[in-house]
């Protein structure tokens, strides 16, 4: 099912949310290949990009056979979000998404990220600052609100929408829970029912089946995979597949497996050289093995790795 956001027509509505240390180039690569309609791109922070960090510039790489691209800024400050976003604009990425969802403590503890959930009037300047500085659709990703004695989702998206925003993202979940207890589904249908532009469910998909039962119970216009496409990008050929057909493909075998894991150890160390590539992989191999025998043993050996080499033997050792 296409998806239109502002002036992007995505293939489908099936869409890699943006998570900090996983959705690095590599990771997307795949997760294109297995069909998602769209890959967000780490988050980065708006001042470093301002203020020329170094480390960013990585961040933002973007490859043309991962196209469409949504890159997620980071901020709290209108005119420095807006004038990052017209200083990357030439990027190729398709869409800026802006991060209004982040839990984590300094990215909270600076007013940035989900505590702009606190802030009503804030998200109206930074959002209509940033449309009036871009050609490129703006989106912006929320949480359910700050925390259960502020539930204003539907408030915020009002107000996103009325800034000029051209889609949104919903994580049914507070800022306080982060990422435990159940997400509210509800909020998510209550947005849908609030606001004009597209918006895309995120939180408790974990397959086929379930990405289905969010769009039958909250009409949304796209659905967000976070942590179940760790070690997973299958996920986004399954929810295709069964959205269209009705049908669940099967689960991949042992093989495509092994290999998914040494092409993806292949291409972080040809964008991250083998020091950082095969330790950044360490995490990836955790999330791939999980549930398969021998994993546990698997998993204690790859933390020691230090080699493409090694870790082949022992993948395909486990994968035998």
């Amino acid at each position: 099912m296409e998806l239109k956001i502002g002036n992007v027509t995505l293939e489908n509505n099936v869409i890699l949310a943006p998570m900090a240390g996983v959705t690095d180039l590599p990771f997307r690569l795949l997760c294109k290949e297995q069909g998602a309609g769209l890959l967000c791109m780490e988050m980065v922070s708006a001042k470093a990009v301002h203020y020329n960090n170094k480390n960013t510039e990585a961040l933002m790489e973007i490859h043309p056979d991962e196209q469409p691209v949504s890159l997620q800024l980071f901020g709290s400050e209108p005119d420095i979000m807006a004038e990052t976003a017209a200083r990357i604009e030439e990027r190729p990425f398709a869409i800026l998404d802006v991060n209004m969802g982040c839990p984590v403590p300094k990215v909270v503890n600076n007013h940035e990220g989900s505590a702009l959930m606190k802030e009503p009037k804030l998200v109206g300047e930074i959002v209509t600052a940033m449309v009036k500085a871009v050609k490129k659709p703006v989106t912006v990703k929320i949480r359910k609100g700050f925390d259960d004695d502020h539930v204003n989702a539907v408030e915020i998206a009002k107000i996103i929408e009325a800034s000029g925003a051209a889609a949104i993202a919903v994580h049914g979940r507070t800022r306080e829970q982060y990422y435990s207890g159940k997400a509210d589904w509800d909020i998510i249908r209550q947005v849908k029912g609030a606001v004009k532009i597209p918006v895309i469910g995120n939180g408790d998909v974990t397959d086929a089946v379930s990405a289905k039962k969010m769009m039958d119970e909250t009409g949304c216009d796209g659905i967000m995979i976070g942590r179940a496409s760790r070690g997973n990008p299958w996920i986004f050929k399954e929810i295709t597949q069964y959205l269209d057909t009705g049908i669940l493909p099967e689960r991949p075998s042992m093989e495509e497996v092994r290999n998914t894991i040494l092409r993806h150890a292949a291409l972080q160390l040809e964008f991250k050289g083998e020091y950082t590539g095969i330790r950044e992989m360490r995490k990836h191999v955790a999330w791939y093995t999980a549930g398969y025998p021998h994993s546990a043993k698997l998993r204690r050996m790859v933390n020691e790795m230090e080699t493409f080499a090694e870790l082949e033997e022992s993948i395909c050792d486990i994968f035998r």
